[in-house]
C-alpha cells in the first residue's frame, strides 16, 4: 500500500485508488490480512472522496446563495 497523506490526495486520485481497491477485493485471491488492509484503505479513500464532495456542495450552495442575494426578488424574477 502507498502511504500518501490523505489530505494531499485530490478527489480524482482518491477515487481512482478506491476503484482499484474495490477491483482487487472483488477479484479475490488475497489473504484475509490483505483483504482487511484493502478494506481499511478503501474506507479511508471513501472518506477523502466524501470530504471533497461535501466541500464542492458547500461551494455550490454558497455560490447559489450569493447569486440569489444579488438578484432583486430572488429567482422568481428570472
Amino acid at each position: 500500500m502507498t502511504s500518501r497523506t490523505d489530505e494531499a490526495l485530490g478527489y480524482e486520485q482518491a477515487r481512482d485508488e478506491l476503484i482499484e481497491v474495490v477491483r482487487r477485493l472483488e477479484a479475490g485471491g488475497t489473504t484475509l490480512e490483505e483483504s482487511l488492509a484493502l478494506w481499511e484503505r478503501g474506507e479511508e479513500l471513501a472518506k477523502v472522496c466524501r470530504r471533497w464532495l461535501e466541500g464542492a456542495r458547500a461551494r455550490l450552495d454558497a455560490a447559489l446563495a450569493e447569486e440569489d442575494e444579488e438578484t432583486p426578488g430572488g429567482a422568481a424574477d428570472a
